[in-house]
């Protein structure tokens, strides 16, 4: 076993073990950034399998953006930030669900390659990369970025207080009730302080 092997293990643990704290935690924000681990450790594999452009887009595009992304949304929808009684829910089903997965995935994979050699593919670069991503991925690509702006624009619709709720009626609409004011008699102020 070479150091390698042992880097891409150890930073397997850490982004299986930041993974598991993402959805064990009862903080919203502290999940997010769990996340950011986890998404960091991946790079990290990346690196030690000599893939760097795929480890520097994933930390700009996911670490970078992804979860910015999120925690703006979280702090737009005024979300709580301390721990949630929401997030703590039983998790037996779920991990049920996960090993049962996992389980089968890894008895699909044995079974197909036995221990066959598989001879890999000459290492990739860059310019090999950016082809097949703007040319037979493009669609997908502009497909998510799509995806993340309508989650961006529904977390400020969601934050903001005054969409949907309906106009109370004023001077202008004929609520005269109060009665008129004299002339130069302090106006009542709104509620953004104008009078």
């Amino acid at each position: 076993m070479t150091g390698a092997d042992v880097l891409l293990l150890a930073l397997g643990a850490v982004a299986v073990g930041a993974g598991a704290l993402v959805v064990a935690t009862r903080h919203l924000v502290r999940a997010g950034l769990w996340l950011v681990v986890c998404l960091g450790a991946l790079a990290g594999d990346y690196l030690v399998l000599t893939a760097e452009l795929v480890a520097w887009v994933q930390v700009l595009i996911y670490v970078g953006a992804v979860v910015v992304l999120l925690l703006f949304a979280v702090m737009l929808t005024r979300a709580p930030i301390g721990p949630s009684d929401d997030l703590d829910r039983p998790g037996w089903a779920a991990a049920l669900v996960g090993a049962g997965s996992g389980l089968g995935l890894a008895v699909l994979l044995i079974d197909a390659f036995r221990w066959s050699r598989v001879d890999l593919p000459a290492a990739g670069t860059a310019e090999r990369l950016g082809e097949q991503i703007f040319r037979s991925w493009v669609l997908p690509f502009e497909v998510l970025s799509v995806l993340l702006l309508a989650a961006l624009v529904g977390a400020i619709v969601l934050s903001r207080p005054d969409i949907g709720r309906p106009k109370a009626p004023g001077p202008a609409d004929g609520d005269r009730t109060g009665g008129d004011a004299p002339v130069g008699a302090a106006q009542p102020a709104d509620e953004g302080g104008r009078p």
